[in-house]
């Protein structure tokens, strides 16, 4: 009874755990989508390193591109060593698109762009070019392990960053890759170790997003049934993952410590 009361329990803050929940230990029927995480839990969580702190260290990227007039994030996740981790998150959105959007969906992109929270790009569309370069800056700052991309319209911005010396891991969008990333997520949150600084840019998404649950309980972020954007969850999920697979991978080498063996 105890371990059914901690699942309950689990189940009130992590939603898109309830069903699931209600399915396998209450034998109820229900939906396929639900929502993700109450927004006190995601609000209650530790201060994040100031980016002073953060300088110098190993990250893991996850990148959503977004179609013509869509948003674009890319998320840094900073795993620590005690168990979880800092994010930083990057957002753009075509300039030519800004007052429509924030009109249209009554949303104030226009504070979030003069705070410095996303970044316009010139014309009607994301400009590729724009998030490049500031990838590039950003990994001169942090030392970016590895970049998980979505594969979908991202061939030549794959290419191009390889070029430039960052290792890019495509990423699938489905319940193959990312249940195991979305429920790592899951778990950091309820055990308050994600960091994200309380960028108000992610909570909204955060607050927008919904989870889809197959038949055998793999989960994956909803962005139809989601009720508005959440490309930065998306990019959260993915980076977190690339970090959960190379847990304790500090990226040397066996032999800078021993000699080579030969069989």
């Amino acid at each position: 009874i105890e371990t059914l009361r901690g699942e309950a329990e689990k189940a009130k803050q992590i939603h898109a755990q309830q069903n699931a929940f209600k399915r396998l230990r209450l034998n109820m029927w229900t939906e396929s989508v639900s929502r993700w995480v109450d927004a006190d839990l995601w609000d209650d969580q530790p201060d994040r390193m100031t980016l002073e702190e953060l300088e110098g260290k190993s990250c893991y990227g996850g990148l959503d591109l977004s179609s013509t007039g869509d948003i674009t994030a890319f998320a840094l996740y900073f795993p620590r060593e005690n168990g979880g981790g800092d994010i930083l998150a990057y957002f753009w959105l075509p300039e030519d698109r800004l007052r429509q959007r924030a009109d249209r969906d009554r949303v104030p992109y226009l504070a979030w762009a003069d705070q410095g929270l996303l970044e316009p790009t010139e014309g009607n569309y994301v400009d590729q070019d724009v998030i490049r370069r500031r990838v590039n800056e950003l990994g001169n700052r942090f030392n970016i392990r590895e970049i998980a991309i979505d594969r979908w319209n991202a061939a030549q911005l794959t290419t191009q960053l390889s070029g430039d010396g960052f290792v890019v891991v495509p990423f699938g969008q489905g319940f193959a890759s990312m249940s195991a990333p979305t429920k790592e997520t899951e778990r950091l949150i309820l055990a308050r170790q994600l960091r994200h600084g309380g960028n108000p840019v992610l909570s909204w998404m955060c607050s927008n997003m919904s989870c889809e649950t197959d038949a055998a309980g793999n989960t994956k972020p909803s962005k139809s049934k989601s009720t508005e954007r959440i490309d930065g969850i998306v990019a959260l999920i993915m980076a977190v993952g690339r970090a959960s697979l190379n847990d304790g991978d500090d990226g040397s080498s066996v032999y800078e410590d021993r000699d080579m063996l030969i069989l």
